[in-house]
């Protein structure tokens, strides 16, 4: 059996904040991650996704945490093929002119590696620390199955090295029948963990979730059921409580996914005020084989 981490996709939003879940006394950033970091073994960070962190920052997250503590880190948007603003650039590589949202094509070749070196110098101080747990690619919903989209993958997953990786595919065709096979046999040569999400089927975005290990860590994200997850609202997009007899039967095979990996990161991401801290909390309680807090 190996090691199972249990957190959610964030530390800082601001419903979680509002909700009550930090005492009064916990109001600033640092005081919130360490508060987090007593109760729960693994955060995903999701603010990479939207702007590169500086340094500075990251530093300050270690020296927030204690030893075994683990930060999954996702992708700066630009990486994985996403629309991203101009402004979300480090200013001095920001190109002059031009539409306020970008591919990673857009930029010269030279300004894209920068934007990577600093991504980069951003988790050495994690990586530095023993609290990296793996950088995290997450690809946008267009991302068809297809020779030119492995090879992205394969691309980007060599940036990260020797850092490990995961990779979160949205689009169904990964999934089509005999594909969901080659998908998984694909990221497995690669060394790559497969990311299995819980999530609203039936939709065009829907994937299922595949319990299976490709890599020596396993990671899985709940985004729960809305009836809205269609919905622009993200507040109603991730509203959803995680029933006892779910966490129970995702508590089995959670334990049955732990035995074939080395690691297991657990995601809440239902992150509607403080639900996902509340449904990750019982789904640790319920894993006995779950890492206790590191505090």
């Amino acid at each position: 059996m190996g090691v199972i981490k249990v957190g959610t996709s964030s530390w800082a939003d601001q419903m979680l904040v509002r909700s009550g879940w930090y005492p009064r006394q916990v109001n600033n950033p640092a005081g919130r991650l360490g508060y987090y970091a007593d109760r729960f073994g693994v955060v995903e960070v999701d603010t990479s996704y939207y702007a590169v962190p500086a340094p500075e920052t990251t530093t300050g997250w270690v020296d927030a945490t204690p030893p075994g503590f683990t930060f999954d880190v996702k992708a700066f948007s630009l990486f994985t093929g996403h629309h991203t603003p101009v402004a979300a650039l480090p200013r001095d590589l920001r190109p002059a002119g031009g539409p306020s949202r970008i591919r990673w094509r857009d930029l010269p070749s030279g300004t894209y590696d920068e934007v990577w070196n600093r991504f980069r110098a951003a988790l050495e101080p994690i990586a530095a620390a023993d609290r990296l747990g793996a950088v995290l690619l997450q690809f946008p919903p267009w991302l068809a199955r297809g020779e030119a989209a492995r090879r992205r993958i394969v691309e980007l997953a060599a940036r990260c090295r020797p850092w490990r990786v995961a990779v979160e595919l949205r689009h169904a065709s990964w999934f089509d029948g005999p594909a969901a096979v080659d998908t998984l046999t694909f990221l497995s040569a690669q060394g790559l963990s497969y990311v299995c999400v819980d999530m609203p089927q039936g939709h065009t975005s829907s994937v299922p979730p595949i319990l299976v290990a490709t890599a020596e860590l396993a990671v899985v994200r709940f985004h729960g059921h809305s009836a809205a997850w269609t919905s622009g609202d993200k507040q109603e997009k991730f509203r959803y409580a995680y029933g006892e007899q779910e966490l129970r039967g995702w508590a089995e095979r959670l334990t049955e996914l732990g035995e074939q990996s080395t690691e297991l990161h657990v995601l809440m991401n239902n992150c509607c005020g403080d639900q996902a801290q509340r449904d990750a909390a019982r789904l640790a309680e319920l894993l006995p084989e779950a890492a206790p807090a590191v505090s």
